[in-house]
């Protein structure tokens, strides 16, 4: 039986780097020469996807984004309310930090305080016809100043 772990480093080191070099780096996917779909080092998504430890790291990694998006966007948003703050990190997760800062009068509502004007200004945007029943609820939790559970229904969605 073969043994496929690597105690030499530089033997590891070796092949990593080859394998970087058969197969490229790509930070976005691609068709492969067999029109497959593929990202990072050869990563094969049409047949192989990736592993739920893979898809919770990409999660992680992009609530991290969301959450440094709005530090620059929004200073003092940490210090609202967990729905707000919930309701914030979804649209920055979603919209990403150029799309967010067009958000102007959002913004402006937030900074001074004034979430039902914050609610409207989310709704009455392109990002809100597109998203429809999430647009709704970051409204409804934009409004929400007490810290209150999710409904049972909410649990699975958070």
């Amino acid at each position: 039986m073969t043994n496929t772990s690597f105690d030499n480093r530089l033997e590891a080191q070796a092949l990593r780097q080859m394998l970087r070099a058969h197969e490229g780096v790509r930070a976005f996917p691609y068709l492969d020469s067999v029109g497959k779909c593929t990202i990072a080092v050869g990563r094969n998504l049409t047949d192989r996807g990736l592993s739920v430890a893979e898809i919770d790291f990409l999660f992680e990694t992009d609530i991290a984004l969301a959450q440094t998006i709005l530090d620059g966007w929004l200073p003092g948003w940490r210090d609202f309310s967990a729905p707000r703050r919930h309701a914030l990190i979804s649209m920055a997760f979603n919209l990403g930090g150029p799309r967010l800062t067009s958000f102007v009068q959002l913004r402006a509502a937030l900074s001074a305080g004034d979430f039902d004007r914050a609610a409207d200004c989310a709704l009455d945007s392109r990002w809100a016809v597109q998203t429809g029943q999430r647009a709704l609820e970051i409204a409804q939790l934009l409004r929400c100043e007490q810290d209150a559970p999710l409904s049972p229904d909410r649990r699975d969605k958070a």
